[in-house]
């Protein structure tokens, strides 16, 4: 099975529920990060406040990928506190099969000797 690494970027207050949402569909591990919008600099300079917004990488099956795409569109047209995008990166290379085990949440795959 091969892995692809999924981004998201998403309103910081919605984190838990993303992180939650993601992690339902055999992602294992999540990393995420504060970051901003390209328009933070235009909204400084008309006193707006932008509202902060976290990365959230992982790791998740090419056969879950789909399905989880398809759930956070879903989640992104609930409404203005929901917005956020996301896409895949296919994950090239993988060495040893522990990691790869992990990573793809498979339970199979056992120590190499």
């Amino acid at each position: 099975m091969k892995l692809e690494v999924f981004v998201a970027i998403v309103h910081i207050d919605k984190l838990p529920y993303y992180s939650s949402l993601i992690q339902s569909h055999q992602a294992n591990m999540q990393f995420t990060l504060q970051c901003r919008g390209t328009t933070h600099l235009l909204l400084g300079y008309l006193g707006l406040a932008e509202r902060p917004k976290n990365l959230i990488m992982t790791v998740v099956r090419e056969d879950e990928s789909a399905e989880l795409m398809a759930v956070m569109k879903e989640n992104f047209a609930k409404g203005k506190d929901y917005k956020g995008i996301a896409f895949t990166i296919p994950f090239s290379s993988m060495i040893g099969s522990l990691a790869y085990g992990f990573l793809s949440n498979e339970k199979r795959i056992k120590e190499e000797a």
